[in-house]
């Protein structure tokens, strides 16, 4: 029975993560995608240097335009598979009512 312990605080732990869900894309209302992580700052200089085969990489979506913060990665994952159902014009809508300029947000994310 006392084996069981620490598994069980690592999968507390796992589940604890902060969670992001992100939009990139390559120009003003262009290309969009939309991303989850456990580390927004990671992952987006991921995607800024081509790190990673893809999507983003073929189409080079580099430029975070927005993001959402949730404590547990659980949610963030949901939300993303809510945001990838809906159409391109309520994703804009989100962009623009946050970030009407579509600029890139990349340099406020940095610790």
């Amino acid at each position: 029975m006392a084996g069981l312990v620490p598994a069980i605080h690592v999968l507390q732990t796992i589940s604890m993560r902060q969670g992001y869900v992100y939009f990139l894309t390559n120009r003003p209302n262009g290309i969009l995608y939309v991303g989850v992580t456990s580390d927004l700052a990671k992952r987006i200089y991921e995607h800024r240097t081509e790190a990673v085969d893809g999507f983003t990489k073929q189409h080079g979506l580099k430029r975070l335009v927005y993001f959402e913060v949730f404590d547990d990665i659980r949610t963030a994952i949901q939300r993303e598979h809510n945001i990838k159902h809906w159409s391109r014009t309520w994703k804009v809508r989100l962009i623009l009512t946050n970030n009407p300029g579509w600029e890139d947000l990349y340099d406020r994310i940095l610790p």
